[in-house]
């Protein structure tokens, strides 16, 4: 499939999603608020376009990217008639954002779906790179082989155009809990002169395993049920602790861990000692009350 699909928006993530169009053979037409950013592309095959209204009014399909949904939405408005488009809205910004952002679009004529690209720039295009949709079903199968471009692992999760904020930001917090969780530990390790690679290699079916427990972890959480025969939080609880007190004897921040242990620590003396970790979702979902 060949379309004219229009880019705006090229800052690294947009200039690689014009890259990954032209690439795969779509007549790209580019556009920035700052001059000069279009010249590579161009050089690429890409048409550069002086102005937001005419980059959109020859597109079958426009594809913003710049830095939130507010700045989107101006974007989009000085673009003039939108009508007959299909806006594929692919800026950061809460679920909420995208919904209303989703309506503005609507009222002004255009179909919209909204994008959230889980992977660097440089991983633009690649199969294994993940990309969440949401919204008009029909603009995003019908578009379907040309945003695919973007990347191989492309999910569209339904009509809510937050659905895929949501997902992004689901993803995020579940990465940077992760990441962080690892360089406490790497500070606690190399505080002993310890190579970070060596427990890596040392850990490496302990890591993997806890990947593979997020399934079972998520049904319990879906089905509200916490109890379990073993790996209570009860028997966390100690080790938590000594976390905290490893940290501190060693001069590393304990805020990270000190979090966890409270949370067991409430968890226990509420009456939950005998329940799963996934039992904590309850403490999460209480703190927006």
């Amino acid at each position: 499939m060949t379309m004219s699909v229009t880019v705006l928006g090229l800052g690294e993530m947009g200039s690689a999603l014009a890259t990954a169009f032209l690439e795969g053979g779509q007549r790209t037409t580019v556009w920035n608020r700052t001059p000069g950013k279009a010249d590579a592309l161009v050089a690429k095959g890409a048409v550069g376009a002086a102005s937001a209204e005419e980059a959109v009014a020859g597109a079958e399909l426009v594809v913003v990217n710049v830095k939130g949904n507010e700045a989107a939405r101006s974007i989009l408005a000085a673009a003039g008639s939108l009508s007959g488009r299909v806006v594929v809205n692919l800026s950061d910004g809460t679920s909420g954002e995208a919904r209303d952002l989703a309506a503005w679009v609507v009222r002004r004529g255009a179909r919209y779906v909204h994008g959230q690209i889980m992977t660097i720039a440089p991983a633009v295009g690649h199969p294994d790179s993940v990309v969440f949709f949401g919204g008009d079903e029909a603009a995003f199968e019908q578009h379907a082989e040309v945003l695919l471009l973007i990347g191989g692992r492309a999910t569209f999760l339904g009509d809510d155009p937050g659905a895929a904020a949501l997902f992004g930001m689901a993803m995020n917090g579940t990465m940077w809990g992760t990441l962080n969780g690892f360089l406490h530990a790497a500070a606690l390790l190399s505080s002993q002169g310890v190579e970070v690679k060596r427990f890596v290699e040392a850990a490496s079916a302990s890591l993997t395993g806890l990947l593979g427990y997020l399934p079972s972890l998520a049904e319990e959480v879906d089905r509200g049920e916490y109890a379990v025969p073993f790996g209570a939080l009860k028997h966390h609880l100690p080790a938590a602790e000594d976390l905290v007190r490893e940290s501190r004897e060693r001069g590393i921040d304990v805020e990270f861990p000190a979090c966890t242990a409270e949370l067991v620590r409430a968890a226990v003396r509420a009456g939950h000692g005998d329940d799963s970790y996934s039992r904590l979702v309850e403490r999460f979902r209480a703190g927006a009350s």
